[in-house]
């Protein structure tokens, strides 16, 4: 008796100074449903955590609407409420103290948002998870994180008040148990609750313009630091095009407005900057400096471009090897340059030569995601555009060079699979598209412009997204791209462990479809959500 009433008088009497410590905060409104609730300590290190669902004020109507009642050793634990858009009470109980002030109710509420609203979007599993059952994954199209049971968890608050039509990407989470990701141009870093730790400067510091025009990719580095990519716009002549493109035109004037206008067209390079955290530039690196001087000048698509766009869509730093490897989409090549001086140690693609057609280089096309795996191999999602209709996408991974009479080879691939895909629409797609090509053909006819020979080029450029992600079994997390918005978890052995497809419900078709916005998809632990949990209480 004596030992419980000493708990009880020392519980009262540092209630009042850790009122902080009771989370979540009376009266909030959270965007998750998995919650970190922590309250006093006291000495007898036994507690009982109770959840009621509703609004309640009394202890006879809490105790009658219970959902859950979680004993523990600890004053910080994660529990899980059933629904978004609800009100719940909640209290901790002390065993052995009845004092009202010791087990006082709370309250919270879980908000409602059209991403988590199981009528609009949703994550329908195909194959259900045979391993990895207790891991997450962030969908940036649905701006949600969803369980290996497709149930959403989290979903992207409003950030700064950007609202309408956000375009989000890459959301991850970072060494320091932070998410980040990119939101119309804009580089954020967020706690669970969704308030911003950092956001990217708004001066174009590197790029020269008003803005860097971030895109595609944003990670924190393990320092603290952190990288993206940005864009450059370089007035430079490439030759291959503007040429053609010009004597082709035999109306004096009209040559004239188009000499022009490729006079003073500007073509988009890649850059990466890194950042400290105070937004201060410490580093970057301009691909127009080694494009502009490299066999890129003769680059001739079998299809006419007033300027060429490189599209830098991804990059991988490997922090251990002072390496980063760097995709560029339109024209298949990967480079891999040291950091910090910036040379480019290789480069893997096609090399183009002078009076001749680009042909490809038989390894990847359109690809996404390069990055290194454990085992040193560089893998990525290849859309294999320069192959539609004849072959899926791929999952490639391949063995870098050993010496200079050594070429990248393919070590392991995967054909993606349709499977629980509704592929009705690709056809409307591909006669869209066809459309799309005659009219430009059409046009330049008019001005006795040739065209690409053949008819419609293999290569056009307009798959979006996909990406990859070694687990630490070696077995990849792959999201196909946004034409398909298919997630799913592969083996070495190519055994499908866990597959799902983000969807949206589309009321003029009246029927489910893969969400067009999805551009890539990241994984986490359980153990990594509860660290990311707490980092956003304290």
């Amino acid at each position: 008796m004596t030992r419980i009433l000493s708990v009880l008088f020392l519980f009262l009497t540092i209630h009042h100074p850790l009122q902080s410590q009771i989370l979540p905060e009376e009266g909030g409104s959270l965007n998750y449903r998995l919650i970190g609730f922590s309250f006093p300590a006291s000495e007898v290190n036994k507690y009982k955590l109770e959840i009621a669902a509703g609004y309640f004020n009394t202890e006879d109507s809490f105790k009658k609407n219970v959902i859950q009642a979680i004993p523990a050793k600890k004053n910080k634990i994660i529990a899980e409420v059933p629904a978004f858009g609800r009100d719940y009470t909640w209290r901790a109980v002390y065993p052995g103290i009845n004092s009202a002030k010791a087990n006082e109710l709370h309250h919270f509420k879980t908000a409602y948002s059209p991403y988590v609203d199981s009528n609009i979007s949703r994550l329908r599993i195909i194959e259900p998870a045979k391993k990895y059952n207790d891991a997450y994954v962030f969908s940036d199209g649905s701006k949600v994180l969803y369980d290996m049971y497709g149930h959403p968890v989290w979903y992207l608050p409003e950030l700064n008040k950007q609202k309408g039509n956000v375009v989000v990407r890459d959301i991850k989470l970072s060494p320091q148990g932070t998410i980040t990701l990119l939101a119309n141009e804009k580089l954020y870093e967020i706690n669970y609750n969704g308030a911003v730790l950092w956001e990217s400067p708004k001066e174009g510091i590197v790029s020269g313009d008003s803005t860097e025009h971030f895109h595609h990719e944003f990670t924190k580095l393990s320092n603290g630091h952190y990288m993206t990519l940005g864009t450059e716009y370089v007035l430079w002549k490439h030759l291959p095009t503007d040429t053609t493109y010009s004597i082709a035109i035999k109306d004096p004037k009209i040559k004239a407005k188009q000499d022009s206008i490729l006079a003073n067209e500007k073509t988009s390079f890649g850059t990466i900057i890194e950042y400290d955290e105070k937004g201060n530039v410490v580093w970057s690196w301009k691909s127009s400096k080694y494009f502009t001087e490299s066999d890129l000048k003769y680059y001739n698509p079998p299809y006419r471009v007033h300027a060429v766009d490189v599209h830098e869509n991804s990059f991988f730093f490997d922090e251990k090897e002072n390496v980063i490897y760097i995709s560029f989409k339109n024209i298949a090549r990967i480079l891999k340059i040291q950091y910090p001086d910036g040379n480019v140690l290789n480069a893997y693609g096609e090399i183009y030569k002078p009076d001749a057609f680009e042909k490809g280089n038989g390894l990847f096309c359109d690809q996404h995601s390069c990055r290194r795996s454990e085992q040193g191999y560089l893998y990525l999602f290849n859309n294999n555009s320069c192959n539609e209709g004849k072959q899926l996408p791929k999952v490639v991974m391949m063995q870098e060079p050993v010496n200079k009479n050594d070429s990248l080879k393919i070590i392991w691939e995967y054909e993606c699979s349709l499977d629980g895909l509704d592929t009705s629409w690709q056809s409307e797609m591909k006669e869209r598209k066809q459309k799309m090509f005659e009219k430009q053909r059409q046009k330049l006819a008019d001005i006795k412009q040739p065209m690409w020979p053949g008819g419609m080029p293999q290569n056009s450029h307009t798959t979006s997204g996909g990406n990859v992600i070694e687990l630490p079994d070696h077995s990849l997390f792959v999201c196909m791209n946004s034409q398909y918005g298919k997630m799913f978890i592969i083996d070495q052995d190519k055994k499908n462990l866990w597959s799902a497809i983000a969807e949206k419900w589309r009321q003029n078709e009246k029927k489910w479809l893969a969400i067009p916005q999805q551009y890539r998809a990241s994984i986490i632990s359980r153990k990594e959500l509860e660290q990311l949990i707490w980092n956003g209480e304290n």
